[in-house]
């Protein structure tokens, strides 16, 4: 029979997502079959999964730590903000609804049920489950048809283990606040507590373990370093990728306001030959960049008004003029055309806007979303690229019939007549080391040395899993896990 164990955070972006992924590689070298599993997530960066729906990148990259494909029922709600005030609803990979704010509360006690429905049938494939909670328990003025945290905890009874961030400060008064203002049921449900975050000798906060451990009652469960490493792994958070030096070619990207799928700067980020900066808002783009890079948006139309008001559209119409590149991926790639229409108003009120005019082509919103696992490979290269396509719209126009991507033998993509401007719907395509290669060495990069992007993700979470080994007692944790009934 399988067992799980739940990690709740003492507050938001403690670790949890990571912590998650260093259990799942340890127990999966320890011969156990394990799944990950997360009732609730909040993003716009969603992976497509085998079975034809999307969940949060942070699951698929537990997944690939425990060894698995991901699948829907890793992450069976998934909350995709559209604006600041609504959301799209995933629910087992398909959306549902998009639905403002406070309307979710009265949709979220029904999601109860394909969450418990979810983490049953994954259960029933694996030796251990391990959950991420979202946000914090402490949040009491949410425990009310809460399903991320205690309520999915109380309703699935899995035992927890709560953790905090001693990065940020205060984490003796994150964890025994916690403790505090949690009802003596759900405050039961946490079986002991780990630190996370820690920089320099961690034998100096055992004092701090002590106290912790004396206002809470909760086991210590060890002191978790700080993971240098961490930034190598495809990062769920845009708060979570920041510019990096490294090589002498230099891809500039704008940090758009709803930002999606962004793992392709991942592969990117971590190529020796390559400096990836992403430029906020306040900030012109670079004037020597080799590469513009448009990522994916959720919300095309509003992020092509952020363009202009940042005056980012003169800075790429100026960096063509040097003769340089311009890619756009998605939402990006629907920016560079003459006109996206939305004449059904999926993205806000219905119309038609001025694209940037780079591509000679136009976009259609449309209702369905293709959600697609995709085989492909560079015209120019002959590389092969495997990728994932999720977004609404459909592009057509002249330039697309220099189409640089063939899909499953189909055209996919345009260019301009000159070939400084291209864009595609495809995601994930740097991640194919040749084709990494073939597109970075035809810019200039100096040819790269490594095993491979992938290949490097797996070493760094087996470097995650032999940390957590050692600082925390993993058997122990393990031990905590309860059977799933």
């Amino acid at each position: 029979m399988a067992r799980a164990i739940m990690i709740q955070g003492a507050g938001s972006n403690v670790g949890k997502s990571l912590i998650v992924a260093g259990l799942a590689r340890a127990a999966l070298r320890r011969g156990l079959s394990v799944a990950p599993f997360k009732p609730q997530n909040m993003s716009n960066n969603a992976a497509v999964t085998e079975d034809g729906g999307e969940i949060g990148r942070a699951q698929a990259l537990q997944a690939r730590a425990a060894g698995r494909a991901p699948l829907t029922d890793m992450n069976p709600v998934l909350l995709k903000p559209e604006s600041e005030v609504g959301a799209q609803v995933v629910v087992q990979g398909r959306r549902v609804a998009t639905v403002a704010a406070r309307d979710y509360a009265a949709l979220k006690p029904s999601l109860m049920a394909p969450v418990l429905d979810s983490f049953r049938r994954l259960a029933a494939t694996a030796d251990l489950v391990v959950v991420e909670g979202a946000g914090s328990p402490a949040e009491v003025n949410l425990r009310a048809g809460d399903i991320a945290n205690m309520g999915f905890a109380e309703a699935a009874g899995v035992p927890v283990i709560l953790a905090g961030d001693i990065d940020r400060g205060g984490v003796i008064a994150q964890l025994v606040g916690t403790a505090a203002v949690l009802d003596p049921a759900d405050r039961a449900r946490i079986r002991g507590f780990l630190v996370n975050k820690f920089r320099g000798d961690p034998s100096l906060f055992a004092d701090g373990v002590t106290a912790i451990a004396d206002h809470t009652g909760w086991r210590p469960l060890g002191v978790l370093p700080w993971f240098a490493d961490a930034w190598r792994l495809p990062a769920e958070d845009i708060l979570d990728i920041a510019s990096r030096p490294g090589g002498a070619l230099r891809i500039a990207v704008p940090r758009l306001g709803r930002i999606a799928n962004f793992d392709d700067l991942d592969p990117l980020s971590a190529d020796p030959g390559v400096t990836v900066e992403i430029v906020p808002p306040g900030r012109a783009l670079p004037g020597d960049a080799n590469l513009i890079l448009i990522p994916g948006s959720k919300s095309t139309i509003a992020d092509l008004a952020l363009i202009r008001r940042e005056g980012w559209d003169i800075d790429i119409r100026a960096h063509l003029r040097r003769g340089g590149r311009v890619l756009g991926i998605c939402g990006g790639y629907q920016m560079l055309g003459r006109r996206v229409a939305d004449p059904g108003g999926i993205e806000g009120p219905p119309g038609t806007v001025e694209g940037l005019g780079l591509l000679d082509v136009e976009t259609v919103m449309r209702p369905e979303k293709r959600l697609s696992i995709t085989a492909a490979h560079e015209v120019a290269s002959g590389e092969a690229v495997e990728g994932y396509e999720i977004h609404i719209g459909e592009t057509t126009g002249p330039d697309t019939a220099r189409a640089w991507l063939r899909v499953d033998g189909r055209p996919e993509g345009a260019a301009s007549p000159d070939g400084l401007v291209a864009g595609c719907y495809l995601h994930g395509l740097f991640a194919a080391d040749g084709f990494r290669r073939a597109y970075l060495a035809r810019l200039g990069a100096a040819p790269e040395a490594g095993p491979g992007y992938w290949a490097g993700v797996e070493t760094v979470l087996d470097a995650l899993a032999a940390q957590m080994e050692a600082a925390l007692d993993v058997d122990a944790i393990l031990a905590l896990a309860g059977e799933v009934s």
